[in-house]
Formats: structure tokens, sequence, C-alpha cells
């Protein structure tokens, strides 16, 4: 053992084992030679046989096998190997017709007896020819040496089976005789050859003469039947050989003649060769089984028919028998089975069917020719080849796969999927048991699921508070035999959902549970359930409808046998309106229409009762809920099934497949149709036809606007309180949100509503043309398409001042109004001047409809407004967005018009473009997502296409730089950039369903049509308007004059007022013909609980007693509340100048025609509307100048900014400033804040607290950066543009510089107020050059020292800093002495003058920056210029005091430290507001150049 000790490996190798105890015995052993063999490749091949032809042992398979001249599927018994060497003969002839398409005869022997196989066949046969490199001839070389091919060559694309070498010569290798026979017609000569012993011995070739053309080859074996432990050709593997000659029929053709055991087989074709097929299953399943065919091209043949559940194929590639299929098989297949996926998943969304599902169904055959085929073994029974490398394609033509579609297949899908389904909905079922568990909220009946559980009732309640009612009610009734269970909302339509939808919702699974409901089952009494009824009790609104339909439906879905079991579903009602009259008699109303019947029968008096409206079940009180229960039979309401038509009924509100039948029922739906709650017994029908279309109505008008205002009832009630609230001052989105709730009866939830307020002011490119609402803070970007913007408390907003331009007030008393629970809330729709529908666009998908309306421009519709009133026909309009800058082409086909939008694409080297604009409704997020899909470097792009991209884009422009190899912008540009950048979209105008005038919901072809149709209703409008306005300034007119004649009879004496009794004097005026003017008061309503009450008090009683013929004495309440001031000739004077001014607008007003008033209002309109453009193009063209100026001037001013003096540390014209300035720019219309008068306090001046201090400006030139002239930036803001406001005129921006007056000195007293009172004023020369952004800095003293406790600090060191600067450039400006003679000194100005005011100078002054454009400074221009005119007095030669007076001055050079002569130098004035605390040392120097 001790050599055992000295081997190391002696686990992990062979080598090193220790002999067997054998040889340690000393017995015999193997030598290394014996141990250790090399084999010739013919020893191996007989050796492993199973690496080369297969195994050689006997297998029992399933296969195809031809006998009694028909094929049969059936159990065979046979060795692969054998099979093999006969299949490599056979393709070896068949391949022959590759190579030479005249060949037309193959004819194959099969003699059991003598165990003799031959196969012959015609066209060119072998060379008969000797191998000039391996001196044998070529017939040897290829059936008696190993590894002889001619497809060796992979460069020559081949369609034969042929491939490795070894085919035939294995037969030969397995056969103790081997004959080859050929004739080569070309060389005239004939060979034959023997081989024996399994290729071990071969005769010489015997070669004789033959006749030119003859060519054929043929082969006899017989097969070494000792090899495969066989003693005969046994039948079954005879049977498998005489299927491939089968075969090969099929696959050759009907141009080759097929002969078996001298016999021709009956297959001419591969059609033929499938119906073989296809008569055999016929018979086994008693079906007629679908052929379909095609012949794709000349390589692929394929024929499909339908499988019994388990996937078939039967193949063949260049002749050979895959019978594993393979990646041709494949090819096909997918191609089927992804179409008929899609058909079964539309047909039947909740089938979930994939492609695997579909292949099951299927049964193909293929016939394909194939390029260098390459398998997955030497048996060749699986393609292995990737279809890349076919060498062609086999597409499947539609018509061919809408065939495959329409064989049954889709059928046999959607049933299986319904059983899978059913199957899976089983595990949810339920069972009668007397307790169910872990159902959370379930109150369940004591007796429901044992002997009595038929007569157990299930309240199925809307929400818990709907539960604590019926709880109370169980008080009544008990808890024996009622169940409750809340429904959490509404319950999911089983008929559209998926089973994996229904299988895991919670709801349905508890259901099912506590009624114990099983799968499938037909029911035909409750006996089998835990309970006998099911009671639905929900509110008595729209959604409460919908859940009672969703409930019906879902047990008509499942169990429509439960349906018909009588009283099984009951309804529980409530009262949707009490009416309480003081004397305690109570009424109740089940219905909306029940109810307005019996307060007409009223007639207007209404004294003593009140009303109570009872929209949800839990506004009902506890004790009403015991009432309800106590009369059970009053409020219980049986649903009863009479005929199929109750079915239907459901199908219709619920199912897909009715979208069309659902349309019509919603046309055909009636105003006032309700159910009559007095029956007893409620048919399906009616329910659905009478009660669910009110909910179906209601979604619509939700869903889909009107075509008069363009709104939907939410968009509508923000306007209404919009109105009502005069909504000019802003406020918070979520604050009016509240206003709207309460003041509209809004009756869902808030957040909706502040959803539907920021998209009405939303303004970015894509959403509104004219935003109704002004988007005050963040409101969304077009970056995101609006979803980013800010949470509802944090935005405000009001009416955009256009608003009241499209919806004129005067028209507001013409509307009609709605009524909701005795509210009065907003109208039917509003009448806007022209059809806003067409202006903002809509989108909405509502029960059987949706609707998509483009946005059009205003301009072009209000010039067709002006066609129609003038007679003339319209022009069509097209499709157009608020600030896009791309095209939108127009396309007409016969389904309708379209339009193409593109963005806008350019080319700007050879490897980069440059993208400016978007398509409509494509966000920047989203493209720049799509751009990084495409970018190299992103592991998840599937296909990289660019390099990378840069974004310039901001929250209004889109500028993106793409950037791509040169070959791929070739590329592109082929495709066509805007297609390969998917920079375009569509348009459609296909479905414009809108609601009409009278409330039915319309399809609308053109926005021509829409407009038509508006025009005529408008005009009738402006008829109304102007008899409306007519009578009220008739009115007025009548009760001006009586005043004026009451008054001069006071004066006169003729009528005496005082100490007289009202009756007396109600009667005078009746004598001298006054006339009395009836207060407006309601007929008198019941009073309704929690209404919002606007209208006035209702009058005393005392006021309203009737003296004589009907006529008040309130009537003259007009005359006799006047006050006593009134009472003198200049208010009769006042009172006659108004009387004239409304006799001349009753004049006008009568003169006005409808068309004159409704051009007046479309004149003012378009004013509007030239102002939004003019905003939107300064707006844009200020962007620009500053985003140019940001990219060229960035780097260099932030560069310089470092060395400046650190009293520049605060900067406003950085990029946020700008950007900031940018956003401020944008908006449509800019809000001034007016200034408050100036007080003159008396009394010794003293330092004022002010709440808000503004920030004084001191100008430094000490910059060389240009920016553009301030009179340009300014009207840019264009500051006059909002008619909230009065115009501000900068008309000192226009006064030429000697012209400038010093104002005096304004008294101390003066100053503080001043102080609190002025706002920052700037103001720069209007001439034509520009002058430094740089040079403006901001003193905000009074801020510093109010916020920080009147901290102080000395002020001259600080308050020469700004000027430093300054001084430096003194020099420059001396050869301009001359021009600047009248000009002083802005630190003269600013010298402390403390021996003339006694008030202590020093105060800290902080620096800032801040751009000159603050739109709260600039709104005062105008007025501080005025004021400085009416205060200047004085000559230049005094020196200013510090009071707060506003000093307008032009600033003369001075002579000062020599500098180099700096080109272009700027005119300034500034006005300059001094604090009365404010000091300044006198070595500040501002110093201008004249140009």
């Amino acid at each position: 053992m001790a050599i055992d000790k000295k081997r190391p490996l002696q686990s992990s190798n062979n080598a090193n084992m220790a002999p067997p105890p054998a040889a340690v015995a000393g017995g015999p052993t193997k030598t290394i030679e014996e141990m250790y063999q090399k084999k010739s490749q013919l020893e191996h091949i007989l050796l492993r046989p199973d690496t080369y032809i297969g195994s050689i042992e006997k297998h029992t398979q399933t296969l195809w096998v031809y006998e009694n001249d028909e094929m049969v599927h059936r159990n065979v018994s046979y060795v692969p190997g054998l099979y093999k060497i006969f299949d490599e003969i056979l393709v070896n002839a068949a391949d022959n017709k590759q190579r030479d398409p005249s060949m037309d005869s193959l004819k194959v022997t099969i003699d059991v007896e003598q165990n003799c196989i031959s196969v012959y066949n015609s066209g060119d046969g072998v060379p008969v020819e000797i191998h000039q490199e391996e001196k044998v001839y070529v017939p040897e070389l290829i059936f008696g040496h190993l590894l002889t091919s001619s497809n060796y060559d992979d460069t020559v694309k081949k369609t034969t089976g042929g491939r490795n070498g070894y085919g035939a010569k294995l037969t030969n290798i397995f056969s103790t005789e081997f004959v080859i026979e050929t004739a080569d017609g070309k060389r005239l000569k004939k060979y034959k050859q023997v081989f024996s012993n399994n290729m071990g011995k071969k005769t010489d070739p015997v070669i004789t003469k033959c006749k030119e053309g003859e060519n054929w080859t043929k082969v006899t074996f017989k097969p070494d039947l000792a090899k495969f432990n066989m003693t005969h050709l046994e039948d079954d593997v005879v049977a498998l050989m005489k299927k491939r000659v089968i075969d090969l029929a099929g696959c050759l053709g009907k141009t080759v003649k097929v002969e078996l055991n001298g016999r021709r087989v009956p297959v001419k074709s591969f059609l033929e060769y499938v119906e073989l097929y296809l008569q055999s299953a016929r018979k086994s399943r008693d079906v007629s089984l679908p052929r379909i065919t095609e012949r794709v091209n000349d390589r692929w043949e394929i024929c499909v028919s339908l499988s019994d559940g388990q996937f078939q194929q039967v193949s063949f590639v260049n002749g050979i028998a895959t019978i594993k299929g393979g990646t041709h098989v494949d090819y096909i297949t997918n191609q089927i089975t992804n179409h008929v996926m899609n058909v079964v998943n539309k047909k039947n969304k909740n089938a979930n069917v994939k492609a695997h599902n579909v292949k099951n169904y299927l049964w193909v055959f293929v016939n394909a020719l194939i390029d260098n085929p390459a398998f997955d073994s030497q048996t060749k029974e699986t393609l292995t080849i990737r279809p890349s490398s076919f060498g062609s394609k086999c597409e499947l033509p539609p018509e061919f796969l809408k065939k495959v579609a329409k064989s049954g297949i889709v059928e046999s899908l959607l049933s299986w999927a319904n059983f899978k389904n059913n199957k899976d909905l089983k595990k949810t079922d339920g069972t009668k048991t007397e307790r169910v568990h872990n159902i959370n909220k379930l109150e369940d009946a004591n007796e429901a699921g044992g002997r009595n559980s038929d007569k157990c009732t299930l309240i199925l309640t809307e929400g818990d508070s709907a539960k604590a009612l019926a709880m109370a009610g169980l008080a009544v009734v008990g808890r024996d035999r009622y169940g409750v269970f809340p429904l959490r909302g509404k319950l999911l339509n089983v008929r559209e959902a998926s089973s994996n939808q229904v299988r895991d919702n919670e709801e349905i699974k508890n259901i099912k549970r506590i009624l114990g409901l099983q799968q499938d089952k037909e029911y035909t009494s409750v006996k089998s359930l835990r309970y006998g009824h099911l009671m639905i009790m929900t509110d008595q609104d729209h959604d409460g409808s919908h859940i009672k339909g969703l409930l019906i439906n879902f047990i008509h879905s499942f169990w429509p046998s439960l349906l018909k079991v009588p009283s099984f579903l009951v309804e529980f009602i409530t009262p949707i309106v009490k009416a309480t009259h003081k004397n305690g008699k109570e009424l109740a109303f089940y219905t909306m229409p029940e109810y307005e019947s019996w307060r007409e029968s009223l007639k207007g008096n209404a004294n003593g009762w009140a009303i109570k409206y009872y929209k949800g079940l839990g506004t009902s009180t506890s004790r009403e809920g015991r009432e309800y229960f106590q009369r059970l039979d009053l409020h219980k309401k049986d649903f009863i099934w009479l005929d199929e038509q109750d079915g239907a009924a459901i199908e219709l509100a619920f199912s897909k497949k009715k979208i069309e039948e659902r349309k019509n029922w919603l046309r055909q739906f009636e105003p006032g149709t309700h159910l009559d709650q007095k029956e007893k017994l409620i048919k399906y029908s009616d329910f659905v036809h009478k009660e669910l279309i009110l909910f179906s109505m209601a979604d619509l008008q939700r869903s889909i606007p009107s075509m008069v205002d363009g709104l939907k009832p939410g968009q509508r009630k923000i306007l209404f309180c919009s109105f009502k609230r005069n909504f000019v001052k802003e406020a918070k989105v979520a604050q009016f949100s509240g206003y709207v709730s309460e003041h509209s009866a809004y009756h869902h939830g808030e957040q909706s509503l502040a959803s539907t307020i920021i998209g009405m002011a939303q303004d970015y490119v894509g959403s509104n043309n004219i935003n109704l609402l002004q988007p005050n803070g963040q409101f969304g970007t077009r970056n995101l398409g609006g979803k980013d913007h800010a949470s509802a408390r944090y935005v405000f907003t009001k009416l955009s001042p256009i608003t009241r331009f499209l919806f004129p007030k005067d028209d507001d008393k013409l509307l009609d109004y709605l009524n909701d629970d005795g509210q009065s809330i907003e109208p039917t729709w509003y009448m806007p001047i022209i059809p806003t529908v067409l202006v903002n666009g809509s989108e909405g998908i509502g029960t059987g409809w949706s609707s998509y309306v483009p946005n059009y421009n205003p301009r072009d519709i209000v010039a067709n407004v002006r066609r129609l009133l003038n007679g003339d026909p319209m022009v069509p309009m097209d499709p157009w967005y608020r600030g896009f800058r791309g095209t939108i082409e127009k396309n007409v086909k016969e389904s309708g018009i379209s339009y193409t939008v593109s963005g806008i694409v350019e080319e700007v080297n050879e490897t980069t473009i440059r993208i400016t604009e978007l398509p409509i409704r494509r966000w920047t997020q989203d493209y720049k997502e799509f751009l990084e899909s495409i970018s190299v470097g992103n592991e998840k792009a599937k296909d990289p296409f660019i390099e990378g991209f840069t974004q310039h884009s901001d929250h209004v422009t889109v500028d993106i730089l793409v950037h791509l190899p040169e070959e791929n912008l070739m590329v592109a540009k082929q495709e066509g950039l805007l297609k390969k950048f998917k920079l375009t979209t569509t348009i459609s105008t296909t479905n414009m369903h809108l609601f009409d005038a009278h409330g039915v919901i319309k399809k609308y072809d053109t926005p021509e049509q829409v407009l038509e149709e508006f025009f005529h209703l408008r005009l009738e409008f402006y008829v109304k308007r102007k008899k409306v306005l007519l009578d009220n300034l008739e009115m007025e007119l009548l009760k001006l004059e009586n005043k004026v004649r009451f008054i001069l009879g006071v004066v006169k004496g003729e009528i005496v007022v005082s100490n007289r009794k009202r009756a007396e004097l109600f009667l005078e005026l009746q004598q001298k013909g006054f006339t009395p003017f009836p207060k407006k008061t309601k007929a008198v309503e019941p009073e309704v609980a929690g209404a919002i009450d606007d209208t006035e008090e209702t009058e005393e009683n005392s006021n309203s007693e009737i003296i004589s013929s009907g006529v008040r004495i309130s009537d003259y309440e007009y005359l006799l509340s006047m006050a006593i001031g009134t009472l003198t000739l200049e208010k009769v004077q006042a009172l006659l100048d108004e009387r004239d001014k409304l006799n001349g607008e009753v004049d006008d007003l009568r003169k006005a025609t409808p068309k004159s008033m409704w051009e007046k209002d479309l004149d003012e309109l378009e004013r509007e509307l030239d102002e939004l453009e003019k905003n939107d193009a300064q707006a844009e063209n200020t962007r620009k100048k500053l985003k140019s100026q940001i990219n060229t001037g960035a780097a260099a001013k932030f560069a310089k900014q470092a060395t400046k003096n650190p009293r520049k540390n605060k900067k406003a014209n950085n990029a946020e400033a700008v950007v900031e300035m940018m956003e401020t720019a944008s908006s449509s219309t800019m809000e001034m804040e007016k200034v408050p008068e100036i007080v003159k306090p008396k009394g010794r001046p003293r330092k004022i607290p002010t709440k808000k201090e503004k920030p004084t400006v001191v100008v430094d030139d000490d910059d060389e950066d240009e920016i553009l002239e301030l009179k340009d930036r300014l009207a840019a803001y264009n500051l006059a543009s909002s008619p909230d406001h009065s115009a501000v005129v900068l008309t000192a921006m226009e006064t030429e510089a000697p012209q400038v007056p010093v104002q005096k000195k304004e008294p101390a007293k003066r100053a503080a107020a001043r102080k609190k009172a002025l706002e920052t004023r700037t103001i720069i020369s209007d001439d034509d050059d520009e002058i430094d952004d740089e040079d403006f800095e901001l003193e905000t003293g009074g801020v510093a020292a109010g916020k920080k406790g009147g901290r102080k600090a000395a002020a001259n060191a600080k308050a020469t800093k700004p000027t430093a600067a300054a001084n430096n450039r003194g020099g420059a400006a001396a050869n301009k002495q001359a021009q600047t003679v009248g000009q002083r000194l802005l630190t003269e100005m600013l010298k402390p003058s403390v021996e003339s005011t006694g008030i202590s100078p020093e105060k800290k002054v902080r620096k800032m920056r801040a751009s000159p454009f603050n739109k709260k400074s600039s709104s005062v221009f105008g007025r501080a210029a005025a004021e400085e005119d009416e205060e200047a007095t004085g000559s230049e030669g005094k020196s200013a005091s510090p009071s707060t007076s506003e000093e307008v001055m032009e600033v003369p050079a001075a002579a000062a430290r020599a500098r180099p002569q700096r080109a272009n130098r700027r005119q300034a004035r500034y006005v300059l507001s001094d604090s009365e605390s404010e000091k300044a040392t006198d070595d500040s120097e501002f110093n201008e150049d004249e140009d």
C-alpha cells in the first residue's frame, strides 16, 4: 500500500486509479494497447451507429404510416436507424430534382421477402468519370468513400437535403449488399458497381455504353438486419417506408411520377397529400375539417387545418421529413397565431388568449425549400437554421389569415377561454353554511344558511352611512332574517371584465360567499342559497340607479335564472323630497316630477311649508330610518321578469356589443321620463328604460359639451360662479373651487373641480386658444401637457378680461337658469358671441358616444360670422392652435377630413438636426423620453439611432439639437425627417359629437356646420337682448321723470311730505298720476332647508298693505325713500341730465339692429384679440432677445461680475431673473397695481413704519454689455393692456432733456407720507440707443431699517460706493459739456442738508440689483411724471433737500480722473424716490454723454 500513498491525484484521474483487486491478486490484466484504441471512421460508425443514423434499438412511437391506401395515425414499433438508411437514399433521389428540373420519375421497390430495396430516379446521373485527385470513378467516390459530397461549398446556396457527406455511405455501411447503377447520357457511359460486407468489399465498376440523353440513377441495397437486431423487414417499418414515398410524391408535385412497387402513387400535389391526412382525421373525429391552402411562392407551400387541442405539424425541408418541426414551422405558425390571437382578444377582451393557446388548435402543413439547411442531428428531424438564412421569405397574405380566422378556430378558442374562466371563477364559489367568516363589515342574519334561509333578506347598501340607516331600521324588523352588507362604491361591470378581474374582485367574492352563489348553476328556487332575497338600498340619485343596474347586470351575467325567481331581487326606496307644514303635516315624494306637480298645485301659496331634499341615504335620521322599516311594504319594490325583453334591456345598457343600439336608446330619450314609484312591481325593462337611462344621460352630459357654449356642466358652473362673484380680484383655486361647490350645487369631488378650473386657465401651446380664466402661478406647461401644474392651494386665478367680451353681461338676463334643491344655479347653456367650442376645442367619452373637436382660430370664426351676417358663403376653417409654429395640412379621404400636424425640424450640418417645434399634444418631456429610447448608451434602447441630444427648450419654446452619425442622417432623410423622428400627428374631424341647443346629441361633420347652427340661435338672442334692454331703459326713464316731478312738487310746496299719514300721501301720489313701480316679489315658495338665499329680504307685511285696486304702498317706495338731501334744485338738474343721457341711449338702441349689435360685439372682441396677439408677439420678441443675450453674453457677464465692487453682490439680471421676466411677459394681459393717493399729513415730519417699502433706483453706468432699449422692453410688457385698470401713460419718457423741470424742495411735513405712498420710479430717456442693463442699482433703505428694528449704521461710506466707479469715467464726458450745461449733479441733489431739517441722516442703505422692468414699479411711471409736473418750481441753482419729493433731472458730466473714451455713452433721465432720512455724500457722480 506504500505505492498508493504516493499517488497524489488518486480521486481525480482515471490513470491514477488503483488496479482492480484481481490485478493485485496476480490475475489477467488489460494491456495499455487494449485499453486505448484508435478506430477507423468505418469501424466507428459500426461501433457507435447512434451518432450517425440514430438508435438501432426498437422504438414504439405514435406516427403516421401509409397502409391500405390511406394514412393511419397509430403506434409504430420501428428501428430509427433502419428507417434512416432508407430515407438517405430516398432524399438523394429527391435532391436530383433540384439539380435537374427535367427529372420526371421516381420508382421505389420494397421487396420484403428478399429483404431488398431499390430506388430509381430519372434525370442527370452521376458523372461516369475518374476523379483526378482521388483517382477513382465519381460514383464510387460518392457512394463508397466517407465524407464525400457535392454540398461542401456553403458559398453556393443549395436547396438539397444532403449536407455532411455521410448520407448514402451510411446505407452502404449498414447493408450486406449495395449496388449503384447510373447512366451518364453526356458521356454515353453506363456504370454499375457492387459493394458488400458493410462497404468492406467492392467489385470493380462495370462500364458499358448507353444512348445519348439516357440519364438515370438506381441504388439497390439489402439492409444488414442483424445490425438492427431484426430477422426480416417488419410490417411497421415497411408502412413507415411507404409513407416516406408518399411524402415525396406530395413534395415533388405533379412534374414527377412516383411509383411504389410498380404502382403509381395516388398523390400528384401537396394539396392531395394533405387531403390524405384530413380524410383520416375526419373518420376519427366525425367532423369536417377545414383546409386553407396557399402557395406563397416557388419555395413555400402552406396548408392549415384545425387540431383537437394539441398542436400538429407535417413539414418538409428540401424533401426531408422534419417530424419534429423546427424554425420553418415556427416561422409560419407564429404569423398565424399572432393574427388569430388578436382576433380572439378583440372579440372577447376577457379571453386573455396567448399565442401558445392558439397554436394548440392548429394543424400546419409546410413544404419548404431552404438554402443550405442545418438540422439538430444527422437524423434531420428538426430544422435549426435561423429564418433570416432561409434564402426566401414567406409572408402569409392577409386574405389567407382571414380565412384561417373564419375556419372555426376563433370559436374553439372562445369556448376554451370561457371554460377556463369559469373554472377559475368556481374557486370563489360560496356554499350554504350557517356562518361565513372573515367578511369585513357584514352584519349576517341569524337564520341565514339555516332552515329558514329562503325567508332571509340581505340588504346591500351604498356605503357605510347607508348601512347605519339600515341598522337603525333593523331595530324595527329584527336581526333574525335581515342581514346588511355595505358596498364600497360601484360594482364591477362583469360583462366587460376579464375573468381575472372578476375572480380577484373582493366585492364580488364577498357577495358570492354571503349569498352562497355557485358559478354556472341554474337556480329554479332559492332553497340552496343562504338568503332568499337580495335587497338593494342606494341613494335616490343617478349614481344610485347605476349601482342598482350594475348589481342586476352581475346577477344576469352569471345567474340569469335567479332573476326569474319571484321576489329574489327587491329595492328599497326612500323619499327624495319631504315637505313639512308648520301644523305638523308631512308629505314624502319619491320622484322629482311628483314633487314638481305638487308644488305647481300650490299656485305660489306655500306659506308654512318647509322643504328638505334627501339626495343621499345619509340625509335621513335614525328615527326616519325606523319609520321607513315600520312601513316596509311602502318602501320595498319587487323586480319582476316578464320575458326576454327584460334580458335584452339589461344587455342593451351594459354590453359592449350593443353600442349602436345604446346610441339609439339614448337618442330616443325624452326629458321628464321617470319610473313610477307607486307601482309595487318593477319590470327590469322599465327600470332600464325609465330609471337607468337617466344616469346614462347625466353621464353623457358630464362628458360631452354643448354646441352653444362649448362647456361641460362642471365648466359652466365655474363660469357661472365667476360671473356671479364678479371674479376680477384673484383668489386661490382651492378657495374658488369651494365657492363653486357652494353656489352652483356641484355634487362631485372638489379635486375634480380644481382640475377643471386649472384646465380652463391653461394657455400653453395645445391647450386653450382663449383661456377664460387667468393662470396666475404655475398652471402647467407644454413640458408635461399641463400635468406639471402646482397644487390648487398654491395657485391663483380670476376671470380673463376677454371672457366678458365673449360672454356679454347684457345676455345674462336672457338665459334659462337651472334649479337644484331650490337653489338657482348655472344656465342650461351660455350664449357667447362666437361658438367657443370651436375656439378651445373639446374632448370627452360618455355612455355610447365620444367626442373630439379641434381648436380653431377665433379670427377665422369672427370672419365667417361677418360673412353670414352679410349673406356671403363661409370660408372653410382649418384647426389652429395659439402659439403653434408648425404646419397643419388637410387630407381629404373617403372616411372624412383629417389633418396632419407637423413639427419643425431643420438640418444644421451633416451630423446635427434642430427640432424647434413638436406636433400638437406631443409634450416636450414625452419627446425627450422618445429620443432617449433611440440614443446610443441607453441600455434599454432596442435600436439606437442617434448619438445623443442637447436641450435648449424652455416652458414655452422647443429647441432640441439631435446629434447622429452622418450615415444615419442620410437614412433619416430618405425616410423623411418628420416621419423618422415622429414629428407628425393626425387630427380628425370625424368625431365631432355635441349637444345641440335642445339637449339632443348630434354629430357635426364640419366646423362650418356648427357655426351655421349657432348663427341662427345667436341672432335670435340679439333680438331678445334688444327688447329686454329697451324695456329696462324705458322703465328707468319713466322712474327718473317721476322722481323729477316729485322733487319739484316738494320744492314748490305742491306736495307736503312731512307730518302726514303714509296712506294719505299714497293716495295723493296716486291722484297726481305718479307711476307705481312694484318691487319684484317672488310667489311665496316653500322654505328649502340649506338653500343659499341670494334674494333680498321680503318686505314687512305692513309695507305690503294693499290700499286700492291691487296697488301697494310699497310701489311708491322709490319716491318716499329718497334721502332728504336730494330734495334740492341741484338734484333736479342732475336727474334731468341723467334723463337726457338715457333718452339718447334709448334712441341709439331703437336704431340698432341685431346685426349692428353683433358687429359691435365682434369689433370689441377683435380689439381684445389684437391686444392678446400684441402681447404674445412682444413677449416672444422679448424672449428671443433675452435668450439670445443669455446665449451670447452670459459667460462674459459672469466673468466681469466677479471683479466688480462688493456692492454688486445682488444681481437681478442673471438667468433666473430673465426667465422670471419672460414668464411675466407671457401673461396675456399685464395687471397694474393702483398707486395710493398721496396724503399730506400736518405736523412735524416723523418716520412712519411702512408695510411695504419700494426700492429706490440709482443708476450706475459702469458695464460695457449692452441690452435692448428700455422703452422697447417696457413696451413688450404692454403695461396698459388690462381693461380692468386705468391706462398708464409714460409721458415723462417723451420729455426732452432741457425741458425737465427740477422740483423745489418739498415741505418736510409731507416727507413721511410721501415716503409711504410712492413706489419705485425709474424713467429713462427715450432716444434710440441702448443702455446697459448692468447700470441699474437698487437702494432699499427703508426695508433694511424697518425690518431690522431700526438698526442704523454710518451711511456715508456705504452711500458713496455706488458712484465710485462712475467717478473714473468723468474725463470721458469732458468734450460733451456744452450739451449738459443745464444739468445738475445727482449727488448735489442727494447731498445731506442736516442743518435745514434737523433729522439724523444716518441710515443703513442696502444695495441690490433688480430688473428695471419690475412690473409694479413701472406701473406708476405716468402718475409719477404727472406729479413732478404739478409740483415743479424753483431754479436749478438750489440744492435739494432730503425730503421725499421726486427729483427729475439730467445729470451733467463732471471733470474727473482720466479714463479712455467709451464709445456708446447714453443720455438718461432719472426719477429718484428719496426718503427723508437718506443722505448721500457729494462725491457721487453720474456721467452721461449726449450722442
